[in-house]
């Protein structure tokens, strides 16, 4: 039997799942107020407050972001107010998280990875790249009649 392979995934453990991009049918992203509710429900996990975190926001990108902004953005009933990208960065690093990027990273199909868990993927990757290159290494010496 063949012995597992400790970098490559198990599609079928239980824990895992697989990222799958959202349809790209009209309408398919319109994510307003799954978004709106998402940064919400991370504030109110924050155990700082709106203004605290609003001053953190602000100290972060060098201009004043206020809690009457931060309430704003999450409002339901503030439909022409939409959370600026180029602000999630400071939110995200406010709040001590990463799942809002986490939640755009998924709506792509693709999954976040942090810290540790980002360079395990590159060892993997580079594991999975070494592999190939020792195989075609392989193929090349058998064409050209040379022992392995």
């Amino acid at each position: 039997m063949k012995a597992r392979d400790a970098l490559t995934v198990d599609l079928f453990d239980g824990f895992f799942a697989v990222p799958v991009e959202r349809g790209n049918k009209p309408g398919s992203l319109d994510i307003g107020m799954e978004f709106r509710h998402l940064i919400s429900e991370q504030i109110k996990a924050c155990p700082k407050s709106r203004h605290q975190i609003a001053a953190r926001m602000s100290e972060l990108v060098g201009h004043e972001i206020t809690k009457h902004q931060l309430d704003s953005w999450t409002a339901e009933s503030r439909e022409g107010w939409r959370f600026p990208a180029e602000y999630l960065p400071a939110l995200e690093m406010a709040l001590d998280t990463h799942e809002v990027l986490a939640f755009l990273a998924d709506l792509r199909g693709a999954k976040l990875s942090v810290g540790r868990e980002a360079l395990e993927a590159q060892l993997g990757k580079l594991e999975s790249m070494k592999d190939q290159l020792r195989k075609q290494e392989q193929v090349l010496k058998k064409l050209l009649g040379e022992r392995e």
